[in-house]
C-alpha cells in the first residue's frame, strides 16, 4: 500500500471521529487491531485492547462518559516508511466530573496492512490529563 493510500485512510479516521461516526472508525481497523494508550494515561489499564469491540468499550464510551466534549485538533499527519503514519494533533476536552478543561499536545503512531489498522500507540501529555481528573 503506497503512502497515500495509508494517510487517507487515517485522515477519513479523524474526518469520522470528528462527527462521531463511529463505525466507520471502527471499520477503518483490522479485527485483531493492537491499541495501546500512553503509559500513566487512566485508560492505559486496558492496554493492550485488541480488537475493535475492545477499543469501543475500553476507550471511546469511557471517553464520551468522563468528558462533556472531547475534540481533536490541529491534526497534522506525516507519513513515514513501512506503512506507518505519525499524527500531531492536541486533545481539546473538559473533564465532565471535575469541569476542568485541558488542551494537551499528542501524537499518534499508526501502522497499517492492506488499507486496515493494524496497530495504533498514543503519546500524550498524561500530566495534564490527570490534573484534568483531579478534583
Amino acid at each position: 500500500m503506497n503512502t497515500n493510500q495509508n494517510i487517507q485512510v487515517i485522515d477519513n479516521l479523524y474526518k469520522a471521529f470528528a462527527t462521531g461516526d463511529i463505525p466507520t472508525v471502527l471499520g477503518s481497523m483490522n479485527p485483531n487491531i493492537e491499541w495501546n494508550e500512553a503509559e500513566s494515561n487512566s485508560m492505559a489499564d486496558g492496554n493492550p485492547y485488541i480488537g475493535p469491540d475492545a477499543i469501543l468499550n475500553g476507550v471511546f464510551a469511557r471517553l464520551g462518559a468522563n468528558h462533556e466534549y472531547f475534540n481533536l485538533a490541529d491534526i497534522k499527519l506525516h507519513d513515514m516508511s513501512n506503512n506507518h503514519i505519525l499524527a500531531t494533533l492536541r486533545y481539546d476536552a473538559k473533564n465532565k466530573e471535575t469541569g476542568k478543561t485541558y488542551n494537551a499536545q499528542a501524537a499518534h503512531l499508526w501502522s497499517l496492512e492492506n488499507a486496515k489498522i493494524i496497530k495504533f500507540q498514543q503519546f500524550v501529555d498524561t500530566k495534564k490529563l490527570a490534573d484534568a481528573e483531579t478534583k
